[in-house]
């Protein structure tokens, strides 16, 4: 028999919508997120697409993340959306169809301009925004104020001949994206590990990670501490150079062995890390959830400013891990960085329930 989902607010299961549930993730937590989703809300058979990216290592994710998604009933539509110049145009055409008839729309990324794209072609009733990391927390923030839907750490207007040509999809979906006045037949929800303040009309399912803590684990846990790492670097916000001395300091201070990679991170600063370091680098092959939830992990695990401080403390509970997070010192900051970056990633850190807060002495 098919799970059935719970109507919010209540207790009791209820019917899938009419036309089903379709899901479209970029990335393997927006998998993970899916499925939790589908786990508290009891939902049957959800479609879920992968609009899948171009980076390798993200790509093994997702697919270690697929099969996951099949094991538990759901149907999964690998999509090569970025293969080329027609690709677009290929995958948005395959998938106008099932757009139509979905009932429910359930997003990981409202950032996503091919996201963006696709909520035009919807008729769902349902929208359901759940976890991209800490960026579910920029968003709430933005739908609440009214503003463009842009990623926090682009420095700049966002305005230029790309921004100007996708702005009136842009602006579509974030129409679909805000909640419609009391008795409208829109519905608008967020799933959620992280700490928001929805407008009016949003309504919020908190994301506990039941479903991977049930999946996996208790972990076996190791004497000596590890890392997260982050793509800070990466998205140009922090600088190089410091990053590595902050993680050489915390290795020290807290006698880490092992670098658990961002799947974004660079080859070569990871080489150099590993040399100047000693830390032993890993590539995880699925989300740090639910790589800390299987283990062995370390009993302190240390990140800077990121979403593992949230999920990881969710993921763990009753393990005896402890999470700890290192602020970022605004020197760290590069030139290029956003000017919403530090105040970004200090409510990043300053609303993280418990873990233990590092100052950025010991990262440096």
């Amino acid at each position: 028999m098919p799970r059935q989902r719970r109507r919010p607010g209540t207790g009791e299961p209820g019917p899938e919508p009419g036309g089903g549930t379709l899901a479209f993730v970029e990335s393997p937590v927006q998998l993970l997120n899916v499925l939790e989703w589908a786990h508290t809300q009891q939902a049957a058979q959800v479609t879920v697409v992968v609009l899948a990216p171009y980076d390798p290592m993200t790509r093994g994710q997702l697919r270690r993340m697929a099969e996951l998604a099949r094991e538990e009933g759901h149907t999964v539509r690998w999509e090569e959306a970025r293969g080329g110049a027609s690709a677009p145009l290929r995958t948005i055409g395959g998938l106008t169809p099932l757009l139509r008839r979905a009932g429910r729309v359930v997003i990981g990324d409202p950032f996503s301009r091919y996201v963006q794209l696709l909520l035009t072609l919807t008729r769902a009733r349902d929208l359901v925004v759940v976890d991209d990391g800490t960026a579910t927390m920029e968003f709430i923030a933005q739908l609440a104020r009214g503003e463009r839907l842009v990623r926090w750490h682009r420095h700049g207007s966002g305005r230029g001949v790309r921004d100007l040509l996708f702005a009136p999809f842009s602006a579509t979906a974030r129409r679909r994206l805000t909640p419609p006045p009391e008795g409208g037949r829109r519905a608008v929800g967020v799933f959620s590990s992280m700490p928001v303040e929805p407008p009016p009309g949003v309504r919020v399912t908190a994301n506990e990670f039941a479903w991977t803590r049930g999946r996996f684990g208790p972990p076996r846990l190791t004497r000596a501490a590890d890392i997260v790492g982050t793509s800070l670097v990466e998205t140009g916000v922090v600088d190089t150079e410091r990053y590595l001395k902050a993680v050489a300091a915390l290795a020290r201070a807290h006698g880490a062995t092992r670098y658990f990679a961002h799947r974004r991170e660079h080859t070569d600063k990871l080489h150099r890390l590993a040399t100047e370091t000693g830390l032993e680098v890993v590539r995880p092959d699925l989300p740090l959830e639910l790589i800390a939830r299987r283990g062995p992990i370390g009993a302190l695990i240390l990140s800077f400013p990121s979403t593992v401080v949230h999920t990881l403390p969710l993921a763990l509970l009753g393990t005896g891990v402890r999470v700890a997070v290192c602020d970022v010192d605004p020197a760290w900051l590069t030139s290029n960085a956003s000017p919403r970056a530090q105040g970004f990633l200090d409510g990043v850190t300053g609303t993280a329930r418990d873990v233990q807060r590092l100052p950025p002495g010991q990262g440096v």
